[in-house]
């Protein structure tokens, strides 16, 4: 066991007295040591109730015949850091948790590892890290949020931030949009649509690294505890059969999971958090598999932000075992850290709600619900949520509304500056120029809240999952790094055509040759923090990570 190197033999006497002082007995000193890394905290709502399943977790170890310790890891709402400067902390948080997850492991030689995580960058950090460390490793997903209710109707956080730019087009008084906002997160888990945090959990599940249903069950339910408890056995089983992280995350699991984002119709940063935790595999992975898998399975749920559907919904449809079966025909089977593969898990489901995972010959849409753009203005690659475009919009030409930055941008959509057909472009927000490639949901959702149904948003930033609309991020090059993006100027024609996946500047390439002429980017202070990681950070379609 990787743990004999701290309490094996005599010259590990003192490391064995140190360990001795936690209150372990001979017995749990022989057994293998198990990792619980935990980020449990007070101001994420999908973290508070993580105390009570590592409690849980802890029990399943002891069960297996592990010895369980537990730490944490931080952990950022993206939604308390939305629309300020807090958001630019966000996408570096992902690599300080992998960096932390690794340390702990490494320094302490833990035979294995369960990551009990929710949100945005928690879950694809831990994931990164279990990957880079590559010991045996399952993953708990906290769960998510019920929806909430005010006068009949269902409600997640979009209706909230839509309802300020309702308020801000005169739809919706103060006061009702403070109704909103009271009725609109009842209590713990993840926001309860199909927004990043749960469309992690779900590529989770796809790429085999949690137990079966772990995804879509919600926060508050019995069952989540039952799946802590069986994780937590389940990874001492892991540890003596010398099951990887790498012997489950591979090509063909990585395919899968977007089989699944494209049924689905998740997040556009599942793309940067797919590609983040290939690099860490250390498998070659691409964008192009992104379109190609596009191309052959169908969106068949219509899951909240573009659609009805809450992750409730999918849960009492049958959850990701049932998206399994829907698109059986197109999945590879791989192995999983349950120890059944991936089509036993699709033949054991014996219900589907088709009226909500419907059938591959009912699809929402006959193409998966992401997509990447190519062209002029993006020649490394941009992402859309194509799922959630409406079909007026899959093809649109407009001029250029250029502003450096989105508190800029947000300003001109709350004045009414912005006209139909306009395509608003906000860029110095990638992962240098950011720093950090914020999320923009008060934008989209402002736009949104104002009744604009012609407006085209592209930003080499990111988007939230909340985000619904024509709204294309990730575009790179990044501005900061000299990308087309740079030399856009107010009027110019943008041309973006779903059809034939493209985002064109339409301008000419000596044009743009003739605007970098001089071209400095635009610089900002930084904190300690950013400055180090605007040095070090790789490009969007590479999946931002470290270099």
């Amino acid at each position: 066991m990787r743990s004999d190197d701290v309490k094996a033999g005599y010259a590990r006497a003192p490391n064995r007295s140190l360990i001795r002082s936690l209150g372990i007995d001979e017995s749990e000193m022989n057994q293998p040591f198990i990792g619980i890394a935990n980020s449990w905290n007070t101001i994420v709502p999908g973290h508070t109730h993580l105390r009570i399943l590592g409690e849980r977790v802890r029990e399943g170890i002891t069960a297996g015949g592990g010895t369980p310790f537990e730490f944490n890891t931080i952990g950022i709402c993206d939604g308390i850091a939305m629309g300020h400067e807090g958001m630019r902390y966000s996408l570096p948080s992902r690599e300080n948790i992998a960096d932390s997850v690794e340390l702990m492991i490494q320094a302490h030689k833990f035979d294995g590892i369960v990551c009990i995580c929710t949100c945005d960058k928690i879950v694809p950090g831990m994931l990164m890290a279990a990957t880079r460390c590559n010991i045996p490793a399952i993953v708990l997903t906290g769960g998510n949020m019920l929806p909430g209710h005010h006068q009949g109707c269902e409600l997640s956080l979009t209706d909230v931030f839509e309802g300020v730019g309702k308020v801000a087009g005169g739809k919706m008084t103060e006061e009702e949009l403070r109704e909103l906002e009271t009725a609109a997160m009842p209590g713990c888990g993840s926001c309860q649509g199909l927004y990043t945090a749960n469309t992690m959990a779900c590529m989770t599940e796809a790429l085999g690294m949690s137990l079966p249903g772990c995804a879509a069950t919600p926060a508050v339910y019995a069952e989540k505890q039952r799946l802590a408890f069986r994780s937590g056995k389940r990874i001492v089983d892991l540890v003596h059969q010398q099951v990887l992280p790498r012997d489950i995350i591979s090509p063909a699991s990585l395919r899968n999971a977007i089989r699944v984002d494209m049924a689905l119709g998740g997040s556009t940063n599942t793309v940067l958090h797919l590609m983040a935790i290939a690099t860490e595999a250390g498998v070659p992975f691409d964008l192009d598999e992104f379109n190609k898998i596009s191309e052959q399975v169908p969106h068949i749920a219509s899951m909240m932000p573009g659609g009805p559907h809450s992750m409730q919904a999918l849960y009492d449809a049958g959850g990701i075992p049932a998206v399994f079966k829907q698109i059986r025909s197109h999945l590879e089977n791989c192995p999983t850290t349950s120890g059944k593969d991936v089509f036993s898990l699709a033949d054991s489901v014996t219900y589907v709600d088709e009226s909500i995972i419907r059938p591959e010959s009912s699809p929402v849409h006959t193409s998966g619900g992401l997509m990447i753009l190519t062209g002029t203005l993006a020649p490394d690659g941009a992402v859309i949520k194509s799922g959630a475009v409406q079909s007026e919009m899959w093809q649109h030409t407009g001029p250029a509304r250029v502003f450096d930055g989105e508190e800029p941008a947000m300003k001109a959509i709350l004045g009414r500056e912005i006209k139909e057909g306009d395509v608003v472009v906000i860029r110095y927000e990638g992962p240098r120029g950011g720093p950090g490639m914020p999320e923009m949901l008060s934008p989209t959702s402002a736009l949104v809240g104002l009744g604009y149904n012609r407006v085209a948003l592209i930003t080499d930033g990111r988007f939230s999952g909340g985000t619904r609309g024509p709204c294309i991020g990730h575009v790179a090059p990044e501005a900061a790094a000299g990308g087309p993006i740079a030399f856009v100027k107010d009027g110019d024609t943008i041309s973006i055509d779903l059809i034939s996946k493209t985002i064109n500047l339409d301008i000419g390439i000596e044009e743009i040759e003739r605007r970098k002429s001089g071209w400095k980017p635009l610089t900002k202070p930084l904190s300690s923090v950013l400055t180090r990681y605007a040095a070090a950070v790789g490009p969007a379609n590479r999946g931002a990570v470290l270099q």
